[in-house]
């Protein structure tokens, strides 16, 4: 949508041997101007689930304020954190009760499963979801991303190696989107924590 494609955002998500990345980068704009270098897209929710949000800003912090408010209650309620699949759903729900007057982003979901392996989840700006065994991606780049993943992606990656392909897959494709880029953020999650690192993108 035209709303969604206002501020700009590239990100994705890619899934390795029992660790998973997620990748954004870290523009806020207004269509062709950049305003900050250092806007967050995507947010820690538990100490295994990230989820991002490409798509119109204020609904990406409303959307994130709401959802850690609805993890808040599920702790509180159930004395556990969510898993993945769960969360998932929760967010599909959210967003397509809001059916009439949507929530303009496209959110990723990205975790380790309790046995370890990764959980790869895209959607619609109406909760529609698709699952994915490798990466999946959201944004003002997709098809830039798209392309490169397929190319650059395989199968059962070490955390290391897992980084160094998601880096250089979001930094190759912003380049080719001016919406996007002006520096980027990678997580890469593993059974034993959560490694975050900012990259430097081109600044034109």
């Amino acid at each position: 949508s035209a709303r969604g494609d206002h501020n700009g955002a590239a990100m994705v998500a890619m899934a390795g041997k029992n660790c998973v990345a997620i990748a954004t980068d870290t523009r806020f704009g207004l269509q062709m101007q950049t305003v900050t270098c250092d806007f967050e897209k995507v947010f820690k929710l538990t100490d295994r689930v990230f989820a991002g949000f490409a798509g119109l800003a204020t609904d990406v912090q409303t959307l994130r304020n709401l959802l850690k408010f609805r993890l808040s209650l599920y702790a509180l309620r159930e004395e556990r954190e969510m898993k993945p699949d769960v969360l998932s759903s929760l967010l599909s729900h959210m967003l397509y009760e809001k059916r009439f007057g949507p929530y303009f982003v496209e959110p990723i979901v990205a975790g380790l499963k309790d046995d370890g392996s990764p959980f790869l989840c895209g959607m619609d700006c109406l909760g529609a979801a698709v699952f994915a065994e490798d990466f999946v991606v959201s944004g003002t780049c997709t098809e830039n991303l798209n392309g490169i993943c397929e190319s650059m992606w395989r199968p059962d990656m070490q955390p290391d190696d897992l980084f160094e392909t998601i880096g250089q897959c979001l930094l190759a494709a912003v380049d080719r989107d001016a919406m996007s880029g002006w520096g980027a953020v990678v997580h890469v999650v593993t059974p034993e924590g959560v490694t975050s690192k900012r990259l430097k993108g081109r600044m034109d």
